[in-house]
C-alpha cells in the first residue's frame, strides 16, 4: 500500500507492500501518527551466504538507507514484507522512473536529492499511473525531452522554482515573473515569454494531450529504464577492434637510455608500456620511475643521490617508532592499534606466494616494518586495512626494504582517498563508474537497477585495491603497470571495471539472477579472469567513447578529456551528475602475455547490503 501523511509542512509519501488478496492499486491517505513508535519489525530476507566469515565486511555505504515506514494500523507487524517500507519526504525526491515495457509488472524507482535510489515500488495490478497522479498534486511532474518515462521532480512553490531558474540562468526577464505564469499557463508563458528555454524544459512545457491530466505527463507509448538519472542520450558507435602489443625488452628499454643515463622519448615508452606491459626483468628499475620514486629526466647521478637522501630519509622515520619502548607504547594506543592490526594483516597477505610462504619468513618483516613506517610518514592516514595488499607486489619486484617503501608512498599518492574514512572518493568512483556504465550500457543499468543492485556496491572492492584480488599475482603486475602510466586517461581503472562487467552482462542479465545472485557471481570471477582480455576490452571502450562527437562534458571529464566545469549547483559526489552534451576533441590513444594462476586470499570479501545493519567498512 502507499499513503501521504504531513510532518510538519512536509509530505511523506509512506510504501509498504500489501498482501497477495489486497487490492495492490488502491492508495491510502492518513495523517502521519506522530505519538512515537518504531517501525514494524519484520523477518530480514535471505542475503548470500558466501561459506565462512570474512576478515573484512566491504557493505555499500553509497546508497541512502531508507525510512522505514510506520505500519498501517491493524496491519500484521511480523510481516515479512515490512522490511521494504519506508517513507520518504517529498522534498527529497529528485526524479522518478518508471519501468521498461516487456516486464510481467510495473514498478516505479524514486531517486533522492542525495542521488540515491529508494527500493523499486512493485506494482503486480497497475497502479503506477495513479500513484504519479496523486504525487502530482504536491509536486510538478517535468518528463524529460530524451528518457520519456524519467520525471524530473520540482516542488509546487514558485519562490523555490523562481531560484532555481534564476541560478540556471536559463531565462533573459525576472525569474520571479516567469514561474507565477509558468504556473498558470506553462505552454504559452514558454514560448511567448522564454527567450533561452533549454532542450531539458522544452520538452517539459509541451501541452497536455486531449484527455490528459494537466497535472501529469503524458503517458507515453513506452515504459522507461529504471535507475538512476540520467537525462541526455548517447549515440555510440561501433567498438572498435583493438590487439595488445608484447610487452617491454630489456632492448627496447635500452634503446630509450641516452647519455649520462637520462631516458630518452619517454612519452614514447609510456605509449608501450600501456599497450604491452613491461617484461619481468625490466620491473624492478621500471617501477621506479612509473611511482614517482625516480625521476623521467634525472640522469644516473642525479638518481644516486636521490636514493641515498631518501635511503636516510626512511631509516630516520623508521627509527621512530622502532625507538618506542614497549612501556611508552602501551600509553599511545594509536600506535599499538596500527601495530596489532598491521601484524594481523601482514600474516595473511599472499601467503601461497612464494616471495611470503613459511612462518617465519622474512618477507613478512619487511612488510611489517614498512607499514609501520609508512604511518610516521602519513600521521594522519596510517594504516587502513587493504594496504598490506599494495604493497605486497611492490616488495615482491622491488625486493629491497627502501625502494619498495617509496614506490608504495608513490602509489599512495594514487589511491589514498580510497581509505579515507569519510569514504567521499569512493563513493565518487562509484558513481564515475555508474556514469560511465549508463553511457555504455543502458540496458545492463536498468537491469541492476530492477534488482537493487544499481549502486554498483558488488565493485567496491574492485576500486579499493586495484583489482588486487580479483587476478592471479602475475597478473596484477601487469595491470598496475599499465595503469600507473596514466594512460590513455586518469580513470583506466573504471574502464577495467566497464570491461569487465560487460563481459559478465550475458550471464548477469539472461541468468535471472537476483542482486545476491548477481553479488555471489562477481565474487566468483576472483582468479577467473583474463587481464589480457580486460585490457584489451578497456581500451576498445574509452576508443569507442573518445569517437563519439557528442559525448557529454561529465563523461569527458572522467575520461580525461576536459577540465572539470565550475559546478552550477551542489552535486553529491555518490550520484552521477546528469549528463550534458558538449563536445571536446579526443584525445589521441597509443596503438598479449599470459601468467599463471595462484590460490585467491579470500580475507576480503563483499557482503550483500541488508537495511537494518550499519552500513560501512569493518576494520
Amino acid at each position: 500500500m502507499e499513503g501521504a501523511g504531513y510532518r510538519d509542512n512536509d509530505v511523506l509519501l509512506h510504501w509498504a507492500p500489501i498482501e497477495e488478496a489486497g487490492d495492490s492499486s488502491q492508495i491510502f491517505f492518513s495523517k502521519k501518527d506522530t505519538s512515537g513508535g518504531d517501525s514494524c519489525t519484520s523477518e530480514e530476507e535471505p542475503t548470500f551466504d558466501p561459506g565462512y566469515e570474512p576478515d573484512w565486511a566491504v557493505i555499500s555505504t553509497v546508497r541512502p538507507r531508507p525510512r522505514h515506514s510506520e505500519p498501517k494500523r491493524g496491519a500484521e507487524p511480523s510481516s515479512p514484507r515490512g522490511s521494504w517500507a519506508f517513507s520518504v519526504s517529498l522534498g527529497e525526491l529528485r526524479s522518478i522512473r518508471r519501468s521498461k515495457p516487456g516486464l510481467s509488472w510495473a514498478y516505479l524507482v524514486l531517486v533522492t536529492q542525495a542521488g540515491g535510489s529508494l527500493p523499486a515500488l512493485h506494482f503486480h495490478r497497475g497502479g503506477t499511473r495513479a500513484l504519479l497522479r496523486v504525487l502530482s498534486r504536491y509536486l510538478l511532474l517535468a518528463s524529460s525531452p530524451q528518457d520519456s518515462r524519467l520525471y524530473l521532480v520540482f516542488p509546487h512553490d514558485s519562490s523555490a522554482l523562481s531560484s532555481s531558474f534564476h541560478h540556471l540562468q536559463l531565462f533573459d526577464q525576472d525569474s520571479s515573473n516567469v514561474v507565477s505564469r509558468f504556473l498558470q499557463d506553462p505552454y504559452s508563458t514558454t514560448f511567448s515569454s522564454f527567450s533561452r528555454v533549454t532542450n531539458f524544459f522544452r520538452g517539459a512545457l509541451q501541452p497536455h494531450l486531449e484527455g490528459t491530466s494537466p497535472d501529469l505527463p503524458p503517458a507515453p507509448d513506452d515504459e522507461p529504464e529504471p535507475g538512476f538519472e540520467v537525462i541526455s542520450c548517447v549515440e555510440l558507435g561501433p567498438r572498435p577492434a583493438v590487439e595488445r602489443a608484447p610487452p617491454v625488452t630489456e632492448e627496447e628499454w635500452a634503446s630509450h637510455v641516452g647519455p649520462e643515463g637520462r631516458l630518452q622519448r619517454v612519452p614514447e615508452l609510456k605509449a608501450r608500456i600501456f599497450s604491452g606491459g613491461l617484461s619481468p626483468s625490466l620491473r624492478r628499475e621500471a617501477w621506479k620511475f612509473l611511482l614517482g620514486y625516480l625521476s623521467w629526466e634525472g640522469s644516473m647521478e642525479e638518481h644516486k643521490a636521490h636514493v641515498r637522501k631518501k635511503t636516510d630519509e626512511y631509516f630516520r622515520m623508521k627509527l621512530q617508532w622502532k625507538s618506542v619502548s614497549p612501556e611508552q607504547e602501551r600509553r599511545n594506543s594509536l600506535l599499538h592499534g596500527y601495530r596489532s592490526l598491521i601484524e594481523r594483516d601482514v600474516s595473511r597477505t599472499d601467503r601461497t606466494n612464494k616471495f611470503y610462504e613459511g612462518p617465519e619468513n622474512p618477507g613478512l618483516g619487511l612488510l611489517n616494518d614498512i607499514l609501520l613506517t609508512y604511518c610516521m610518514y602519513h600521521f594522519d592516514l596510517g594504516y587502513v586495512q587493504g594496504m598490506s595488499d599494495l604493497l605486497s607486489p611492490i616488495l615482491y619486484v622491488t625486493q629491497n626494504e627502501v625502494d619498495a617503501f617509496w614506490c608504495f608512498c608513490g602509489f599512495m599518492e594514487l589511491v589514498h582517498g580510497n581509505f579515507e574514512e569519510s569514504q567521499e572518493t569512493m563513493k565518487r568512483q562509484l558513481g564515475q563508474l555508474l556514469l560511465l556504465l549508463r553511457v555504455l550500457d543502458p540496458p545492463l543499468c536498468d537491469f541492476l537497477d530492477s534488482q537493487d543492485s544499481g549502486s554498483l556496491c558488488f565493485c567496491f572492492r574492485w576500486l579499493l585495491i586495484w583489482f588486487k584480488r580479483e587476478f592471479p599475482f602475475p597478473d596484477v603486475l601487469r595491470l598496475w603497470e599499465v595503469l600507473w602510466t596514466g594512460l590513455p586517461g586518469p580513470n583506466l581503472h573504471l574502464l577495467v571495471a566497464c570491461a569487465i562487467l560487460d563481459m559478465e552482462r550475458d550471464t548477469l542479465m539472461l541468468s535471472g539472477f537476483g542482486s545476491n545472485e548477481i553479488l555471489k557471481h562477481i565474487n566468483e570471477l576472483t582468479m577467473k579472469l583474463s587481464v589480457e582480455d580486460v585490457l584489451t576490452g578497456a581500451e576498445a571502450l574509452y576508443r569507442q567513447l573518445t569517437a563519439c562527437g557528442e559525448l557529454p562534458h561529465n563523461v569527458q571529464e572522467v575520461l580525461g578529456l576536459a577540465s572539470p566545469a565550475e559546478p552550477q549547483s551542489p552535486s553529491p559526489s555518490a550520484s552521477p551528475l546528469p549528463l550534458s552534451p558538449t563536445r571536446a576533441p579526443p584525445a589521441p590513444l597509443p596503438p598479449a602475455d599470459t601468467a599463471t594462476a595462484t590460490q585467491p586470499d579470500s580475507s576480503l570479501e563483499i557482503l550483500p547490503e541488508e537495511e537494518d545493519d550499519e552500513e560501512g567498512v569493518e576494520s
